[in-house]
């Protein structure tokens, strides 16, 4: 990893329920010592990406990363077309609903809205989504290109019990989210929440990232289940058109062949 690369993964370590983070605790988190963190934060301090708050000495994002933001929206739109569709799949659902992009090996996130419906529910307060342990993550190794499982089984950290830790476990997971067309994470990265996902495509044909659901696992019934796999579907198609994309036909089939097999599943229990 260059030092450019390590430099601005930095970044990644910011969230909004951790806006502001000090050099000692982000050596920490990145796992780095004190004085190639400092020397890390001066360079992106000095090109904008970070500021340090004249009040607490602590670290936060800087102003450049707004205008990189602004332009990357402009030119390449995603959120304008995501967002409506989010707000009406967490309002269908009552669960949170989130968007994510793929670009390279890594899967960002974009957006997210959570529903009013419950009071507890799930909070989405990370910007890198491990490929391995989260539904759109999955999603992303099932359809989108072959290298991002050898990069998923390179970092297997295991996050709850459910964690598939073993390229074996993982390959399985993949193998069945490619029948049904459904990324699932259950309590692989959060003990407590269950996760279903869709692929989203764009206008390149190629996978272009993931609409997922996330429910607090005590409420996540087969009920709740059919619901959110029916309104992905929906969802998926949306952002997928207002992205420029189609839907690969290998994938509607599955879609079909799992609603259908629920709905029987339904009829006879």
């Amino acid at each position: 990893m260059s030092s450019t690369t390590k430099a601005l993964s930095l970044l990644t370590h910011f969230s909004a329920s951790q806006p502001e983070i000090g050099l000692s605790q982000l050596c920490r988190m990145a796992g780095r010592d004190k004085a190639t963190t400092y020397r890390h934060l001066q360079a992106l301090e000095t090109a904008g990406f970070v500021e340090q708050n004249p009040a607490t000495k602590h670290y936060r994002l800087g102003p450049a990363l707004m205008q990189l933001a602004q332009l990357r929206e402009a030119t390449v739109p995603r959120k304008d077309g995501a967002k409506p569709v989010l707000s009406a799949l967490a309002d269908a659902t009552g669960e949170t609903a989130h968007v994510t992009v793929l670009s390279g090996q890594t899967l960002y996130g974009l957006c997210a809205c959570e529903a009013p419906h419950n009071s507890i529910r799930a909070v989405i307060d990370i910007n890198t989504f491990p490929l391995h342990a989260t539904a759109s993550g999955l999603c992303a190794v099932a359809f989108g290109p072959q290298d991002l499982f050898d990069v998923a089984v390179a970092s297997l950290s295991g996050f709850t019990a459910a964690t598939p830790t073993t390229q074996t476990d993982l390959a399985a997971l993949v193998s069945s989210i490619r029948d049904t067309g459904f990324g699932r994470a259950n309590q692989t990265y959060e003990a407590e929440i269950q996760s279903l996902s869709a692929p989203v495509f764009d206008h390149s044909g190629h996978l272009a990232g993931a609409v997922a659901v996330a429910s607090v696992a005590t409420r996540f019934t087969p009920d709740l289940e059919q619901l959110i796999k029916s309104e992905l579907v929906t969802a998926a198609r949306n952002i997928t058109r207002n992205w420029g994309g189609t839907i690969p036909p290998g994938i509607e089939a599955a879609w079909a062949r799992s609603l259908t097999h629920s709905n029987a599943l339904e009829r006879t229990s």
